[in-house]
């Protein structure tokens, strides 16, 4: 298993990517500590794992108080932390710059940059290693790379941008304590979020949803998107020692939607 014994920080739990992180490290044999702003959805999560595996805190990463907490419950449950999945994230803001509210953007970078930071800060103290490396994966977006045409979220994009020059900067501040940091980029993947949205598109359009998602499916090299189960094994590797030698680096999960 390549996460046996490890204990890894999950945050932003809930219905899809974020409970699937956790869901596959805890397969591959990880105790795992769920963080997210609703403590019923944590609940209902940690309540598909063995008890003695999974402990939990109501986390809003906008708060460092509330980030420091999230740490200090893994510590205090398995005496350690092995690696960080940052999850969490705002993705509600749409539209461009012609008609930003850019208060709404200051919110977006709030959470996506500044909150995913400070569970950063909050945790590298107990990640750095003597021997041995741990690791931090953040979730970012290939709309920084190249924007979506279904849907504008130039806020979001610009702010997972962000998190990516972060995850750089990172990797070379973090090296010497032995604590690897890297980036697994998801383009459309299947799950809860474009569920609906195709089944959205598909009741505006009177069309069956796979016509609706026809589209965009027809640009990949392969003839199926991505699932969150995918993006989440990709992030688990990453964080996982079968990634030793890893820093630095983004992993784009996309059914070969945008290759570069």
């Amino acid at each position: 298993m390549l996460l046996e014994g490890k204990t890894v920080i999950v945050s932003g739990v809930g219905a899809g990517l974020g409970r699937e992180v956790a869901q596959a490290a805890y397969a591959q044999g990880a105790n795992v500590v769920l963080g997210a702003r609703t403590e019923a959805n944590l609940a209902k999560a940690a309540g598909e794992f063995d008890a003695a595996r999974v402990a939990y805190a109501a986390t809003d990463i906008t708060s460092e108080e509330a980030c420091q907490g999230l740490v200090d419950v893994a510590v205090e449950r398995f005496g350690t932390v092995d690696g960080l999945v940052n999850v969490a994230a705002l993705d509600r803001v749409f539209g461009g710059v012609v008609d930003a509210d850019f208060e709404d953007w200051r919110q977006t970078y709030e959470v996506n940059v500044i909150g995913t930071l400070q569970l950063c800060k909050a945790a590298i103290p107990h990640l750095a290693r003597e021997s041995g490396t741990s690791g931090i994966v953040h979730i970012l977006s290939q709309s920084m790379w190249l924007p979506a045409t279904e849907v504008q979220q130039s806020a979001y994009a610009a702010s997972k941008g962000a998190l990516l020059s972060a995850t750089f900067g990172m990797a070379k501040e973090l090296g010497s304590r032995r604590i690897r940091v890297n980036a697994v980029v998801p383009s459309w993947m299947w799950g809860p979020m474009v569920q609906g949205y195709a089944a959205w598109t598909a009741a505006t359009q009177k069309v069956p949803e796979e016509q609706a998602l026809a589209p965009i499916v027809a640009r990949m090299a392969l003839p199926d998107m991505a699932t969150d189960g995918d993006v989440a094994n990709a992030a688990v590797f990453m964080v996982s020692p079968y990634a030793g030698g890893i820093t630095g680096q983004s992993l784009a999960v996309n059914a070969g939607d945008y290759m570069r």
